[in-house]
Parts: structure tokens; sequence; C-alpha cells
């Protein structure tokens, strides 16, 4: 059987005594694994600010890390005479000046509205102006495996869409929506602008739903007559033993200051409040005006032709479980929404180690991304909390495990056959958004880097155990990883795929075979409990070991690895009962629809013709706008049903026929 080592990689192996068998404790840190958890306190401080796009403490490690690489002797000026590679992307939202909207009704009805008033411009809706017609639509949901279907018999195209919020029957635990945990799907805002958008409407109205707030009064009610009970409670007590005691004084006193502090927060609610400017985030692709107006305001178009408000509305879909939706004849409304997206500039950080010979124009990429959630929301799993985001596994520890490898290999004497490039993304947290860029606008040309390592979480290692990502990704892999592997004292468990929720994703997608080290996923992932002190340092230090042999075997070996398609992404988390299609989003793209940076080798997209570059803008009838449009279009379906999909190729719409598979 031929060698799936390339000629002259065995000659390696006596590379082997660089790796130790085991770790010391973490009382007794090594040099490398001392500086490593240096590193990540560094970068995981508070001062840093979660390393969140926007924040000087992003800036901060962006030079911190330029600093380590000219430190380590690399070469920091191949971008344009500096370590930055500098690109913006968005950053959220924020509201101009020209936002209006009124509703005409019949028999001269004229509501003039106010803005935070009567009506707010939603973050997550477009910019435009508008005037159509107004459909009530209940919930906007669109719900066949439960039966449920505020749109059926309903044209929307080219109107406004009139949604409540959440979902029906939301007291019931046992009701068609109810989830164990957190709310259902069709409740989420961005669900219902996705079924408005694919119905064809042209800006949705959203307006709370009665029951929350009244739930939530009724709740407030309940602890203030709680708290009203106690201090009545204490105060008898007190009255009959004559002369109260310091303790019960001092129980007194809290309890007038509880009481005091739940009646304030029952004096300040507010049963219909405007959503801020901002919740529920930002949407990318193609969207609509989207716009919160008040009950009073919608009741007044709902009782003229339902005659019900929308308490009585919400009631009878409750009991019946069935929609109400109506047309509102004689109902128009115009608006302008001025939703301005905020471009923020970011930057990565790249330094290069030359190499010599006859292959030293070849580039192996070494990366890891530095950015962070900051404070939290968008992609935090700790809900609504702002706190700091400190991100230590996640991934300061990579950033560190890349600054230490650039540091031992920056400090050899003899250059190796061909290049390294170090390079430390951000927008990661966004969607692979520093490594998107750095493929589309490649310091050194693609088709001579001939391979590409990542880091990303690498600091929670236990037992010794180690994921390799993409070993099916080059012949050269699976082998070579063992043998290190073995040497190290790492036990593997090996993923071929080298599509996946990481940087190396992107460099796949440009056909170089890739390798991701991961040590898994963990209760404090994407939560502001990922902090140093739970960093396995001497782990991370045999992984640098590990990944330098890695480094060293591909840089000397004359042959360049090839490159083998995978089918499948690899992932973090199954997809759920969603059917497989095998797309790859390309997030940093500006497109009217949902773009494509690539397909999976044998995925359905692939068998049916899709390819990089092309941008869905149509599932059977569904528009499709954006990501979030196409994963709720695609849920209506299963595995084996064929749908066609229309995508934007070279200005041209065509028409694709593709069978679904089964959920990944």
């Amino acid at each position: 059987m031929k060698s799936k080592f390339a000629p002259g990689t065995l000659v390696l192996v006596c590379l082997l005594w660089l790796c130790p068998a085991g770790f010391l404790p973490a009382e007794e840190l090594s040099p490398a694994a001392a500086r490593m958890l240096d590193d990540v306190k560094r970068l995981a401080s508070d001062d840093w600010e979660g390393r969140g796009i926007g924040t000087a403490g992003l800036e901060k490690a962006a030079n911190f890390i330029a600093d380590q690489f000219r430190q380590a002797g690399l070469n920091v000026t191949a971008e344009g005479g500096d370590p930055f590679q500098e690109f913006e992307i968005n950053d959220g939202a924020r509201l101009g000046p020209d936002n209006s909207l009124r509703i005409f009704g019949p028999d001269g009805q004229d509501l003039d509205l106010k803005i935070d008033r009567d009506f707010r411009p939603c973050a997550f809706g477009a910019a435009g102006k508008f005037e159509a017609p107004v459909v009530f639509l209940g919930y906007g949901i669109e719900a066949p495996d439960l039966h449920y279907n505020d749109y059926e018999n309903m044209d929307v195209t080219g109107k406004v869409a009139l949604i409540l919020r959440r979902n029906p029957q939301q007291s019931n635990p046992h009701g068609p929506f109810a989830v164990a945990h957190g709310v259902s799907r069709h409740a989420a805002l961005t669900t219902k602008l996705s079924q408005a958008f694919a119905h064809g409407a042209a800006a949705v109205l959203i307006v709370n739903d009665p029951f929350t707030g009244r739930h939530e009064r009724e709740e407030l009610q309940a602890q203030l007559e709680k708290a009203r009970q106690t201090l009545k409670t204490l105060e008898d007590k007190a009255i009959g033993s004559g002369t109260p005691s310091s303790e019960e004084t001092k129980e007194l006193q809290q309890a007038r200051d509880h009481l005091a502090q739940v009646q304030q927060i029952f004096d300040a609610l507010q049963t219909d409040p405007l959503m801020p400017f901002g919740y529920g985030g930002t949407r990318t692709g193609k969207s609509i005006p989207v716009l919160q107006i008040s009950q009073v305001a919608a009741n007044r178009l709902v009782e003229h032709v339902l005659g019900k408000d929308l308490t009585q509305v919400e009631a009878e879909i409750d009991a019946t479980g069935k929609p109400l939706s109506r047309e509102l004849p004689g109902w128009i409304a115009s608006g302008t929404t001025d939703v301005q997206i905020v471009k923020v500039p970011v930057k990565n950080v790249i330094g290069v180690l030359e190499g010599t010979g006859p292959h030293a124009e070849e580039t192996i990429v070494i990366g890891a991304h530095f950015d962070h959630l900051g404070r939290g929301g968008e992609g935090s799993l700790a809900g609504a909390s702002t706190e700091i985001h400190n991100g230590a596994d996640d991934n300061a520890s990579g950033t560190a495990g890349l600054l230490q490898l650039a540091r031992r290999l920056g400090g050899r004497k003899q250059p190796l056959p061909r290049r390294l490039v170090f390079i430390a993304f951000t927008g990661e947290e966004r969607g692979l958004l520093g490594s998107q860029h750095y493929v589309g606008s490649p310091v050194f040309p693609l088709d001579k880097t001939i391979a590409m390592f990542n880091l990303d979480m690498i600091g929670r290692m236990e037992d010794h155990k180690l994921i390799v990502f993409g070993t099916g990704t080059s012949s050269r892999w699976n082998d070579l990883v063992d043998v290190f592997a073995a040497r190290c004292g790492l036990t593997l468990s090996k993923k071929p795929e080298g599509f996946g929720p990481s940087d190396q994703a992107e460099f796949y997608g440009q056909h170089i075979p890739v390798l991701h080290l991961f040590t898994g996923t963990h209760s404090d992932y994407h939560r502001p409990s990922d902090d140093w002190e739970h960093i396995n340092a001497p782990g991370m230090a045999q992984i640098i070991d590990f990944l330098e042999l890695l480094v060293l075997a591909t840089a000397g070996t004359d042959e360049r690895p090839d490159y083998l398609n995978v089918p499948g992404m690899a992932s973090l988390e199954r997809t759920g009962s969603r059917p497989y299609f095998g797309s790859i989003p390309e997030f940093g793209k500006e497109a009217e629809g949902y773009a494509l940076q690539g397909v999976v080798a044998g995925s359905p997209a692939e068998k049916a013709g899709l390819k990089a570059g092309d941008v869905i803008i149509q599932l059977n009838s569904d528009r499709i706008g954006g990501l979030d449009d196409f994963d709720l279009a695609l849920r209506k379906y299963s595995a084996g049903e064929q749908i066609e999909v229309t995508v934007l190729r070279d200005g041209q719409k065509i028409p694709l026929k593709v069978t679904l598979a089964t959920p990944k």
C-alpha cells in the first residue's frame, strides 16, 4: 500500500523529541504554559471589555497582538506597511431623523401618530417609505406542523401587515406553542418579519399582545399585596410586643423599604411599552420597514372591522385555537423609517515569517480569532445579561496559543522552507468576517497557500483529549496527527469535515486543506463565566507542542498537502428537525437575499447546481431576503421533498430543483 505520507515526511519524525509526554500540575507551570496563561489573563481581563466589536478593548487587543508578533521576530509590515488588515463591518443601527407614520381610514378617519408616543421604528427592519392597505394577521404565524396559520387565505402582497407580538395561549403550559425552556421560535420578532417578508408584505406594524402587559401587572399586583401583608404582620407584632426590639425595628424598616420599591415598580409599569430602538437586533440582507404601534392605535383599526378590540381578539384565538386574520377595508398606512446601519472599522492582525528555498513562495496560514462578545447581546447564551463576556477560552486561549507558536518559530535561527503567516482574525463571532475578508483580499496568493491551521477554544482540555476538525481534508492529515498525538500524549477525536463553525471554513472553501484544534464546549461557553480561572494552561502547552510538529512537518515536506472534498459540515450542535440543504453563508456580503460563500461537497445544494457567489432570493413561493428567511422557509419542508430555489447569478434569475436530505 502506498503511504499517505508525502515523500520526506517521515524524516521529520525526529522532531518528536520537542513534545513532552505529559504536562506538569497547574502549580508547577512550564515557562510556555505560564506565558500563555499570562496572555489569557490579559486578553480576558475586564479592562479589555470582552473584546467586543466597537470597543476600546478590541483595539487594545489588536495592538497587543501586533506588538507580540513584532517582539517574536515576525515581519509586521506585509499588509501595507503595518500589521493591520483593516475593513468595516455592520455594528447595529441608529435611528435617523426622518420617521413618520400616518394611518387613514374610512369616513375620513386620520390617525396622525407621534413617534415615541404612538409608534417607533424597529432596528431589525429596513429604511424606506411605504403607502399601502393594512391587513390584520393575528400573531403572524405560519406553523403547519401545529395546524395554525394566520396567513391562510390572506393576500399580503404589497400590503402592510398588522401583527401581534408573541403567540396564542401563553397561559397554557401545555398549549401547542409551549416549549420546555424559553419562548417558541414562532414568537420571535425576526421570525414574524421573515414570514411577512416571505409573503410579500410592504411593511410590518408590530403591536404588543394584551396578555403580556396584563400578566406583568397581575404579578406585580400580587407582589405588592404580599409586601403590604408582610408589613402589616410585622406592625401588628410590634404593637403587640409594646416596645419593639432592635431586630424587630430593623425588620420593619426592611419591609417598608421593600414595599416602597415594589410600589415604585408598579407605578412605573407600562402595560403597552414601546420597545427601545435596537431591541431585537439588526437584520442582514434585504428587508422591509418595521414599526411598533400602540394598542390604542391598533384597536382603532381592528375594532372598526372585527367589532372586537385586541384583548377580545386574543381571548377568542386562545379559546378556539383558530386565527382571526382579516382584511381591513379602507385602512391605508403611510410611513417612512430612517434606520441607518452603523459601520465600524475593525482589523485582522498579521505577522509573517518568510521561508527560504524552492518552496519559499508557498504559504502556511496559522490563525485564531481574538474578538469575543463584549457585554453580551447577539450570540450570548446568558439571556439579557450585560456583564462583560471575557471569553477566556473563546478565544483568548487560541490567541495565546497563536502568540506562543509565533515566539517559538520566530526564534528559530534557520528559516523554514515555506512562508508562515500568523493571523489573528476579528469578527469571527459575527460570522467568520475576518477570515472571510482575508480570503477575499489575501496578502499572499491563495493558490500558493498550501494549508491552514486554526486554534479556537483550546483552553479546557480534559484527560489529554483534543478534537481535531478537518482530518479528511488532505490524505496526509490522518496518519500525521495520529503519530504526533501519540508522542505528545494526546487522545484525539477526529472530525473529517473542513466546513464548520470557525475560521478554517473560509480557507477550506478556497480548496485549501485545513486542521482546526478544539477542546470542546462547556457550561461557560458564550457566558460571562468564561474566565481565566478555568483555563488548563498545561493542556494548552501540550496542544501548541502538537501544532508545532504539524506545522514543521507541513513546511518541511517537498510535496504540498493534497486537497480532498469532504461531504457535510461539522457543527457543535445538531440543527434539529430542519432538513439538510448544504449551503455555506457568506456573512460579510451585502446582498438582497441569502448570499452563498459556497456549498458543501455532496450536499443537496451542490447536486442541484448551486455554487459560491449565488444569492438565494426565493424558496418555492417564499421571498428570501437573508439567512433568517431561508432558515424559516426551509423548516416548512421535510427530507426527501423537492423544492424550487431561485438564485441570482451574474444578474440572472436561475431556478434550481433541490431534493432535501435528512438533518445532519
